[in-house]
């Protein structure tokens, strides 16, 4: 089984949120395949199937916690992972996938590393840029963007999910992405 993991906070206050790219380009995805997240009883998570290999997921445990969702997953390995998040060191627009590595300070990627022990999963970055002079960084991820640049990367992000789940190698879509965003 494929685990997608979409990383975000819940609850209408976060909504729309830099941190929560990850949550809007799981969403986006879910919403190509025709298929709707919901949530279970007593699941602290959100999960839309798509096929029977495939599962989207919206950790509801908010972002610093987001690795105790695993413990409704405890049979799929790290290497069938794919989580997509925000980051801050990438302008708004462009997004990077990339295989393994450390949580590079994202408190929501430290959580996961935990829970399962290992890096070796792969992410779809969503740039968010960095905060203005005089901008907390808490600040800057929780608040609000709605400008063309950020949706442009949550929709890149969807689509290199819809080609993962359609069958493309980690390896092309990474090929296809990541060169997409040299201009």
């Amino acid at each position: 089984m494929q685990l997608i993991l979409g990383l975000g906070n819940p609850g209408s206050k976060y909504a729309n949120s830099r941190h929560n790219v990850g949550f809007d380009a799981v969403e986006a995805c879910a919403a190509f395949f025709q298929v709707r997240l919901r949530k279970r009883c007593f699941r602290l998570y959100r999960q839309a199937r798509v096929g029977s290999s495939v599962s989207l997921v919206e950790p509801l445990t908010y972002m610093n916690k987001s690795g105790e969702v695993m413990r409704y997953f405890p049979d799929v390995k790290a290497e069938e992972i794919v989580v997509v998040c925000d980051q801050m060191d990438l302008p708004p627009g462009l997004i990077r996938i990339r295989r393994g590595g450390s949580s590079a300070g994202h408190n929501g990627l430290k959580s996961l590393i935990s829970s399962l022990g290992s890096s070796n999963f792969t992410r779809i970055y969503i740039g968010i840029g960095r905060p203005d002079e005089g901008v907390s960084v808490v600040d800057h991820v929780l608040s609000r963007d709605s400008s063309l640049a950020l949706q442009e990367g949550i929709m890149l992000a969807s689509s290199a999910l819809q080609d993962l789940i359609s069958g493309k190698s980690t390896e092309e879509v990474m090929l296809a992405y990541n060169r997409r965003n040299r201009s």
